[in-house]
């Protein structure tokens, strides 16, 4: 932790009784025992607020709000998406919050931009992570391909510039999971997979001319990126160390719209380095 956030650390901490406070509540307190603290400190400053304070909060609180894109406008592009969705792909209703760290232990995701609760749970920031999550329980039950997609309102705590934008959004997920055969054949196939159901989606929501622009984060990739005819995007810079060997993204009129590519989630997660998934996504809301 460095900055602001380190000062402002080191100042609660001597408010709080010294540093080893710290070590006491992140290491030596058992799980449940953090959370029975936990709630019980929230249930007393819960006790001490009136409806005013709550009031004030809610038109504060940047997290709270409700979406700036209007509920009809995001049913339409819901729809829209869901028109092109094949058979394949079994969709899913996905819990509001995930495990703890379901989004910086697979990943690499500071723990900072997730809303961390105080049951052991985090607010989901991406749907992907939850859908790689499901997909690893049934690879370990089944040698069957997996094929996964959802619909998440999803909270990030990272600030984001710009007008319009908000904590919280709608994105579309898929994820496909198999075992690797060699040759590249699970990359080769279901990346295109995801590029034709993403641009048919893109287009159902009545924009014309989505643009695929591939990153090829490994030289083996290369015939992979080839497969599907996209646009080279080699200086893109975001996305590296996240995801392996090739990654995209998906933009009409120079809006950023989608994006994806390969990671290594399952294989961790499993702890089989055949195992192998490929995620991406959509914003609901700009898609709307």
């Amino acid at each position: 932790m460095m900055g602001d956030e380190s000062t402002a650390l080191q100042r609660v901490l001597r408010k709080a009784g010294g540093p080893e406070i710290l070590d006491v509540l992140a290491e030596r307190l058992s799980g449940a025992d953090l959370t029975t603290l936990l709630l019980e400190v929230m249930r007393v400053r819960a006790r001490g607020l009136t409806p005013a304070d709550v009031l004030r909060r809610y038109t504060t609180d940047r997290f709270v709000g409700p979406a700036t894109v209007p509920f009809e406008r995001i049913r339409r592009a819901e729809d829209a998406v869901l028109s092109v969705v094949p058979a394949d792909f079994e969709l899913l209703t996905l819990a509001p919050v995930a495990p703890l760290g379901a989004h910086s232990a697979p990943a690499t995701v500071d723990q900072n931009k997730v809303i961390t609760t105080i049951r052991n749970t985090e607010v989901a920031a991406d749907p992907t992570n939850a859908l790689a999550l499901e997909a690893a329980v049934r690879r370990r039950r089944s040698t069957d391909p997996v094929r996964l997609a959802a619909f998440q309102r999803v909270a990030r705590a990272q600030h984001f510039a710009g007008a319009g934008m908000s904590a919280h959004f709608g994105l579309f997920a898929l994820v496909s999971g198999d075992r690797d055969t060699g040759n590249l054949a699970f990359e080769r196939r279901h990346l295109a997979e995801h590029l034709s159901l993403l641009t048919d989606a893109v287009r159902a929501c009545g924009i014309p001319d989505p643009e695929v622009r591939v990153t090829v984060l490994d030289p083996r990739f290369e015939r992979v990126a080839d497969g599907v005819g996209a646009t080279d995007d080699s200086d893109r810079q975001s996305g590296r160390g996240y995801y392996t060997g090739l990654c995209f993204k998906i933009y009409a009129d120079g809006v950023e719209l989608g994006d994806g590519g390969f990671v290594d989630w399952t294989a961790r997660l499993l702890g089989n380095r055949k195992e192998r998934l490929l995620i991406s996504a959509l914003g609901v809301d700009r898609l709307s």
